[in-house]
């Protein structure tokens, strides 16, 4: 992934700012909204095509690495226990830093909204989501379910299986792994393919938004949108000098490496469109490989850290807003809600609107308050999605760091091993 290909999304966010600034000044209403069609079918093929490589991808790194743990469970177990602790702590700080930061710029106190005799959360069908559906909707009722409908967390657990299952098998297992490893150097090809028309998709999706919104909804919004991005920048800080005092100065290339990802994840709104760029950007900083194949898939269910910082930031100011005072017990318990809601969602764009309507209805605010951030939630989810892509990319060095697998760019086995995906990464 060279600096071209960086330069590019970048040239592409710009374009589409300006391409769709000149539609929305020159066309009315319903001209811009049939343009901002036209440019949304070019972004929802490119995510298609993500969500075509996603479920396949996942699921054959995710059993080559835990099969690649060795025979016995020890090496699983405590990588697992690792991982798991890291996402817990990294999530329980994610919330209580958008709590901490809402409570403090108070960025809805002045709106003075009357509250809404009924709701209006039609726009987003909240599901009761609680601790009974969240532990029964983790294992697959089918596999094949599970993949046609892009459930990362279903397929993690279900890959869990089946790398444990290849690590007990010797031959047999190796067998499958060799073929899951196959597969995985074919889709991280197919990544290649589809990534070379990402800055197309990028300028159309930009282009969309800013047709049908103007630039006028991000001064109307302004102060929100800033607060909230400057929560986010206090987050990527304080995940930047925990990675330095772990990994050292080498968190400096990791972020270097993860750059591209950052943006087309920022630019598309989606996390999940940068995890194939992603994963194959840590591999060739050094990260174990079978590190990388495990934690980061686990990553997109457990640790979305931008996500979550959102959810109590959005929640509060909506309270704010339509001066609701929310006691401090009631935020820790949303808090907790919010741990488990939050895990298990897909990287795509306006997910969190689930939870956050949910999160609501639990605790008598007006749904109606979504309409609030409706408008300029795409600007939001381009910020909480690159969030996403820094904490996983952290999260996964950190633990390969812990396991002493983080190895010297001079002697990087990931390159040596996987020539095709490193011939890719020049050419892209």
């Amino acid at each position: 992934m060279s600096g071209r290909f960086t330069n590019l999304i970048i040239g592409a966010m710009v374009l589409g700012i300006i391409v769709g600034y000149g539609f929305n000044s020159n066309l009315d209403p319903d001209q811009a909204k049939e343009m901002a069609g036209y440019f949304s079918v070019i972004t929802d093929v490119f995510l298609r095509l993500i969500k075509m490589i996603i479920a396949p991808l996942v699921f054959s790194t995710l059993v080559v690495g835990i099969a690649h743990m060795g025979e016995g469970n020890t090496s699983l177990g405590r990588v697992g226990a690792r991982t798991l602790g890291w996402f817990v702590g990294a999530s329980a700080f994610s919330l209580l830093l958008g709590l901490f930061m809402v409570n403090l710029l108070k960025p809805g106190v002045g709106l003075n909204l009357p509250i809404p005799e009924e709701h209006a959360a039609a726009l987003v069908q909240a599901s009761n989501l609680n601790i009974k559906d969240f532990v029964a909707h983790l294992v697959p009722r089918s596999i094949a379910e599970a993949m046609a409908n892009n459930e990362i967390l279903q397929i993690v657990v279900f890959s869990v299986f089946v790398g444990v299952a290849c690590g007990k098998l010797g031959h047999h297992g190796k067998v499958v792994s060799d073929l899951a490893n196959s597969v995985a150097n074919v889709m991280l090809k197919i990544t290649g393919y589809v990534m070379k028309v990402a800055p197309i998709a990028i300028f159309a999706a930009i282009a969309a938004v800013v047709t049908t919104q103007g630039l006028g909804i991000l001064v109307t919004y302004g102060k929100f949108m800033g607060e909230f991005y400057l929560a986010m920048a206090i987050l990527w800080g304080c995940l930047f000098l925990v990675g330095l005092a772990i990994v050292g100065p080498r968190i400096r290339r990791i972020f270097a490496a993860v750059r591209a990802p950052i943006l087309l994840a920022f630019s598309t709104a989606s996390s999940e469109a940068a995890y194939p760029k992603t994963l194959e950007g840590l591999e060739r900083c050094g990260v174990s490989k079978r590190i990388a194949s495990f934690v980061l898939p686990i990553g997109y269910s457990f640790n979305l850290d931008g996500s979550m910082l959102y959810c109590t930031f959005a929640v509060i100011f909506i309270a704010q807003a339509y001066n609701i005072d929310v006691p401090v017990a009631d935020q820790l318990s949303m808090l907790l809600l919010l741990m488990i809601t939050s895990k298990g969602m897909a990287g795509v764009p306006r997910a969190s609107l689930v939870v956050i309507a949910a999160t609501l209805t639990t605790f008598k605010l007006p749904e109606a308050g979504l309409l609030l951030i409706l408008g300029i939630d795409q600007f939001l989810d381009m910020g909480r999605s690159a969030t996403n892509v820094v904490g996983n990319a952290v999260a996964t060095t950190v633990v390969a760091k812990w396991e002493n697998e983080l190895y010297s760019e001079d002697h990087n086995p990931n390159v040596e091993e996987t020539p095709a995906v490193s011939d890719e990464a020049k050419a892209a």
